[in-house]
Order: C-alpha cells, then structure tokens, then sequence
C-alpha cells in the first residue's frame, strides 16, 4: 500500500499520544494504527484502536485506512478477552456525539455475563496504579502475541 498522507492536530490528544507527547499504554502499534488502553476504562483491558492520522469521525477517515483499523480493531477483539480472562468483548465507535476526543477511535472492551454493564449506560473507573495499567499493558501485549501466531 502506497505512503497515506498522516495530517495531525496539534490540539489533538490522541495526536499528541502518536508524537510522543502525552503518555499512554500502548498495547499494539503498526504503519496505520495504534491501540492504547483507555486512562478511564470501563473494564481493565479497555482499548482504543486509533488510525494514526488526524480523522474526526469514521466517516471521515480515507476508504483506503477502514481495513487496517479495523483489521486491528478485529485483532484487538480477540486478544482483549484473552489477556483479560473475558468471555467476549463490545467493540463500539461514537461519532461526535459522546466523542471525548475528536479523533476516529474504536472501543474495545472485554466482557463478562453479569458484568453490570446495561444499555448505554457506563460508569467509568480508574485503575488502581500505574503498575496495574502496565500489567494490563502487558497482558494484552502477550495476547496479541498468542493471536497472531494462531
């Protein structure tokens, strides 16, 4: 695939995050994409897979990235319940609208029957330390591992 002209927003954070300058867990990386595990999760494990290029919203990201996202996004799917010990997982995209960071950005979250989560409804949390985070990090670092080479 040819070179893809990667714009970016200096008052973006994700583009921040790409240049280095804000920190984040970073659970994959390839040409096209990045997933780095959300600050305010609604589970530990939940990711946010990101084009590398500044695009608002999905429908305004090149036709020519949707594969490589969601080919990460679908590689993320099943590394997340695998790291985390998960049954399944919620993979969703706001558009604008509960869009805390106006840069296209795809959730993935693991899940378990029973978990709390109702309707549209979800309580953020924290996790408990930085060394939690970097485990979770590397957990689903490990599963991406595993995934590929299946």
């Amino acid at each position: 695939m040819p070179p893809i002209d990667r714009p970016h927003s200096r008052s973006c954070a994700f583009c921040r995050v790409l240049a280095g300058e804000i920190r984040a867990y970073i659970v994959y990386e390839d040409e096209q994409t990045c997933a780095l595990l959300d600050h305010r999760p609604l589970f530990p494990g939940h990711c946010l897979v990101i084009p590398r290029g500044h695009y608002p919203t999905l429908p305004e990201l090149p036709s020519e990235l949707v594969e490589p996202l969601f080919r990460a996004v679908r590689l993320l799917a099943r590394a997340v319940p695998q790291a985390m010990g998960a049954e399944g997982s919620f993979v969703a995209i706001n558009n604008r609208v509960s869009q805390s960071v106006p840069h296209v950005h795809v959730h993935v979250v693991p899940r378990r029957r029973g978990d709390g989560l109702r309707g549209f409804f979800w309580p953020r949390q924290r996790y408990a330390s930085e060394e939690e985070m970097a485990r979770t990090r590397d957990a689903i670092r490990t599963a991406i591992a595993s995934t590929r080479e299946q």
